[in-house]
């Protein structure tokens, strides 16, 4: 490229960048504030990746239509339109009234359309249109191109959030230096402009800057085509989502971990967009062995080695999101249809996300989305000569299909062996057919029905009936707070909440109302709940399986807390009794717990618990100041809050001295490895009063060794100011079993 197309490219290049920077920088940010009223399920970042794709598709509609026009009415009308967006600045979360739980799955998206549609819808038009307004720049190069940086901004957008805003800025901070980049953003639109219409113009062409665009003279893109990009750019999209679903609910619930996906997707149009095809080609090369490798254990559920799942899950999406945009990339058409061909580029990312967010929540019990969007995705990988070693020894198509035919019965045979053997012995015989199997299909990669066909019998040898079977009995339950599985064994009935143990109660009459899990006799909430005094009104930010409920005295008043709907039924239904049989009048307050309490009346509680658990980490919005100042409101003088942090990934003590200390409370731990073993776990519960005397108080009743809480001198979470960063056990995420 000379140096003369290289200085045109410039002020492209940059805005491209800076847009699709703010552009995802500001999809955490607003997460972030909305977590106070939300909390941090993953659903709720599948509903925020929702409506970003519906701006999205409006954006580059909007780029569509306005393209049509003269290049000069394009430049001013876009200025206006980012000038516009920008009087809902700074960005501040819509006021829409209180969240229906039962329909959160609406309501959500909702918010964050209302709080930040025009901006959002404003910047996601920057990429195709500065693409299209190259592409009018005389002797310009290729803009498809283009779009590779343009994703590389936004995965530099989205990781610069969590690394670089979020732990040293306060969200008013933060808002205040999106809407300075905003700003910098308007100019360099215009600069742009301003250089596309100088191009033109000083090239001597009749279409200068007041002339209306040409109509584009390329051939129209077959029906046909428009499917295909739709599928090509929907699956990567859907399994971006079914990944991050996937990831927090059966394998490993590690902080962050919903960005790891959106990153790599993004970075996979980098890839697959690029200039040079030969980085683009090798990962289409290994895109089959790896389908077929680590897509064969989409059904699998739980892994004994969870990072090493976790790892292997996420290189599969950046592999295959690579492979099929880069197919879409080499179906593209000429650039006078560059902002159509976004244009459905964006439908069917929206698409893929209104199945894995919206369509799939609803239909399945488990996130079955995921198995079913790798076998979409080994269907449309791209089709490789090299792949095609039946044709290169001269097979004609009928010799193929027999020689597929084959592959396949073998494949067939291994997976039937497979199935029938232990999953906890025979590791190297399962092992070995585990490996015939894939090579069978990378074998038949030349024919996607039958590399399909063998990812299916992988599917369902490693996993697949046993989760088909669950399924079936109605063991499992899906909300929009996550995937439930309760199982019995006649001994004990336990409830899983992904990963995590949501509680368990023993079968036997004698057994059905003994504490379990965290809750035993001798843990922090167990020994507080037996120094309650008769008559103590209690509250349980958290229903789990009802647990608590048995710890209960006659003359207490309980109350508990659960946003999730679905946990409660399975109280009422008796499918666990703690609360039928020990607390049947218990209050059951359904909502998110911090808005709950604050909208009662102060003074309500002499014991406070919260444990408030999602997946493996409590809501971050519920360790904050501000939600410390309700707990306080809502304790009696005198009263006791208790904390569960018993965290696999976190450590939850610094912040909860932290916490005591900006709040003025004092606090004790109680570190609890219970004898004995199962059905007791180890915990560690936190308990803060108004005064050290009242702690005194509980820890002279109880007999048991409290202790002051690790300061390591760190500040306070606040709603505006919280990072979970400086907490995280590295050590533990890196050797997670």
């Amino acid at each position: 490229m000379s140096a003369g197309r290289t200085t045109r490219r410039l002020p492209f290049l940059i805005t491209i960048l800076a847009g699709s920077f703010l552009l995802f920088m500001v999809q955490p940010m607003v997460a972030r504030l909305a977590l106070p009223d939300l909390g941090g399920a993953p659903n709720v970042w599948n509903s925020a990746m929702l409506v970003y794709q519906a701006l999205l598709l409006g954006g580059y509609a909007y780029a569509h239509v306005i393209g049509r026009l003269a290049f000069r009415t394009q430049v001013i009308g876009h200025l206006v339109l980012l000038g516009l967006a920008a009087m809902t600045l700074p960005i501040a979360l819509a006021n829409i009234g209180e969240q229906a739980q039962d329909m959160a799955t609406f309501w959500v998206p909702l918010l964050f359309l209302m709080s930040i549609g025009p901006l959002f819808f404003a910047v996601s038009a920057q990429a195709p249109l500065i693409q299209r307004w190259f592409g009018a720049v005389p002797d310009a190069d290729d803009p498809y191109p283009l779009y590779a940086a343009s994703n590389f901004g936004s995965f530099a957008g989205l990781f610069a959030y969590p690394l670089l805003l979020e732990p040293y800025w306060a969200v008013e901070t933060q808002t205040l230096v999106w809407a300075l980049g905003y700003g910098a953003l308007i100019a360099l639109t215009a600069w742009t402009g301003w250089s596309m219409l100088r191009a033109r113009g000083a090239s001597g062409e009749r279409a200068v800057a007041s002339a209306a665009v040409a109509k584009p003279t390329s051939e129209n893109p077959s029906t046909r085509a428009i499917l295909l990009w739709l599928a090509l750019a929907a699956v990567p999209s859907g399994l971006m989502l079914s990944t991050t679903a996937h990831l927090t609910t059966d394998i490993v619930a590690m902080p962050l971990i919903w960005a790891i996906p959106l990153g790599l997707y993004l970075l996979s149009f980098t890839i697959a967009f690029a200039d040079n095809r030969r980085l683009a080609f090798m990962f289409c090369l290994i895109a089959p062995s790896i389908v077929m490798l680590v897509g064969g254990l989409s059904l699998t559920g739980a892994s004994n080695l969870p990072l090493m799942a976790g790892l292997a899950s996420v290189v599969m999406l950046f592999v295959v999101a690579v492979a099929l945009h880069a197919r879409l990339f080499e179906l593209r058409p000429a650039p006078d249809r560059l902002t159509f061909f976004y244009l459905v580029m964006s439908a069917g990312g929206a698409l893929g996300g209104v199945f894995a967010a919206l369509v799939a929540p609803t239909l399945f019990d488990w996130v079955w989305e995921h198995p079913i969007l790798v076998l979409a995705a080994a269907a449309l990988l791209p089709p490789l000569a090299w792949f095609d070693w039946p044709r290169g020894r001269g097979f004609d198509a009928r010799q193929k299909r027999r020689v597929g035919l084959f592959i396949l019965l073998i494949a067939a045979i291994a997976g039937a062996v497979l199935f029938r053997l232990d999953p906890n012995q025979d590791q190297l015989l399962r092992a070995l057919l585990y490996s015939l199997i894939a090579l069978c299909g990378v074998l038949l990669a030349f024919d996607r029905r039958f590399f399909t066909a063998t990812l299916a019998i992988v599917m369902l040898s490693m996993g697949g009936v046993p989760s088909i079977e669950t399924s079936l009995s109605g063991a499992r339950d899906r909300s929009y707070f996550g995937v439930y599985t309760v199982r019995s064994d006649g001994v004990q009935r336990t409830l899983a909440h992904g990963t995590t143990l949501h509680g368990a109660q023993m079968a036997t009459p004698a057994r059905r109302k003994e504490p379990t899990t965290y809750y035993g006799e001798t843990s922090g909430i167990g020994l507080a709940l037996r120094a309650a005094a008769p008559d103590a009104r209690v509250g349980v930010v958290g229903l789990g399986v009802g647990t608590l409920a048995c710890y209960r005295r006659p003359g207490q008043r309980w109350t508990f807390f659960e946003i999730d709907p679905l946990v409660v039924d399975y109280s009422r239904e008796g499918i666990f009794t703690y609360v039928r049989e020990c607390a049947p009048a218990a209050d059951m307050v359904v909502g998110d717990a911090r808005v709950r309490l604050a909208e009662g009346a102060a003074d309500r509680y002499d014991l406070l618990a919260v444990d408030a658990f999602s997946s493996d980490s409590i809501p971050l919005h519920l360790l904050t100041t501000e939600a410390m100042a309700t707990y306080r409101r809502s304790l009696a003088p005198g009263g006791v809050l208790l904390v569960h942090i018993s965290n696999r990934y976190i450590d939850l003590e610094p912040s909860l001295a932290a916490l005591a200390d900006a709040s003025g409370m004092a606090a004790m731990i109680r570190r609890d490895n219970p004898e004995g073993g199962w059905p007791l776990t180890s915990s560690w519960w936190v308990a803060l009063a108004e005064d050290q005397a009242t702690l005194e108080t509980l820890s002279r009743s109880t007999e048991q060794p409290w202790y002051r809480l690790r300061n390591d001198g760190r500040e306070a979470w606040t709603d505006s100011h919280a990072s979970i960063l400086p907490y995280i056990e590295w050590g533990e995420v890196f050797s997670a079993k």
